[in-house]
């Protein structure tokens, strides 16, 4: 996924509000920036990081720059929980991820469970479906270690249950983690923020729920799927 122009450089004075965050560019200019990210961001909101940003032309934006990237930790981070979803549906038109290769329809947005839509369904006539959550990984608290959660994530335990109900219909069901770092080599569920998500993660996991962990190459012109990463059950 390329970003569509090139980003602006800055420092982050504060993110509020979930949804805003301050930043003074590198020439000086202050603004308020949106910012795609409804987690708590741990380690990614510290006042004083450097970040990158986006600007839209859109007239009807009420805030013409996004928050992208932060540099912490010695890597570059994204931020924007929607690339994720935009990443894995590049690479599944490309056939780049070899465990969901082959399919030949990807639908978005498919209605699921109670009151969820699954983020892809891929089809095939002649294999049984496949139900493919996304979850955003960007918490590092131990060097090379992403985790999931950063806060309390009910919505995504239910859809854990969800998939796994798929399973026992004798369909096919997989989470992937995306991590949108630089830095991790290994993935876990992060007990301590949420317990509940990282209990549901090994119950469907046993019952036959594929879990996933991919990692990101990312610069200031884009961000791109590359290579599995191992989990971490405890």
């Amino acid at each position: 996924m390329d970003f569509p122009q090139p980003l602006v450089r800055g420092r982050l004075v504060q993110r509020y509000k979930r949804f805003f965050a301050d930043v003074v560019l590198d020439d000086g200019t202050p603004l308020t920036a949106h910012c795609p990210n409804p987690g708590a961001m741990l380690g990614l909101n510290t006042p004083g990081l450097t970040c990158w940003l986006s600007r839209s032309d859109d007239p009807k934006r009420k805030l013409a720059h996004t928050l992208e990237l932060v540099e912490a930790d010695g890597g570059i981070v994204g931020v924007n929980t929607l690339h994720p979803n935009r990443l894995v549906a590049e690479a599944l038109a490309a056939d780049a991820i070899p465990e969901v290769a082959g399919y030949t329809s990807h639908r978005r947005e498919v209605r699921y469970g109670e009151n969820s839509r699954v983020d892809f369904l891929l089809e095939h006539p002649d294999r049984p479906r496949c139900w493919l959550e996304i979850k955003n990984v960007h918490l590092m608290r131990e060097p090379g270690l992403a985790e999931f959660p950063d806060c309390v994530a009910a919505r995504s335990t239910k859809h854990l249950r969800e998939l796994a109900h798929v399973v026992t219909r004798g369909e096919r069901a997989v989470v992937l983690f995306v991590v949108q770092r630089t830095d991790c080599d290994r993935f876990r569920p992060a007990a301590d923020c949420d317990p509940k998500f990282a209990a549901a993660l090994a119950e469907v996991a046993d019952a036959g729920v594929e879990v996933m962990v991919y990692g990101c190459e990312i610069d200031q012109s884009r961000v791109r799927l590359t290579r599995p990463i191992p989990w971490l059950r405890s």
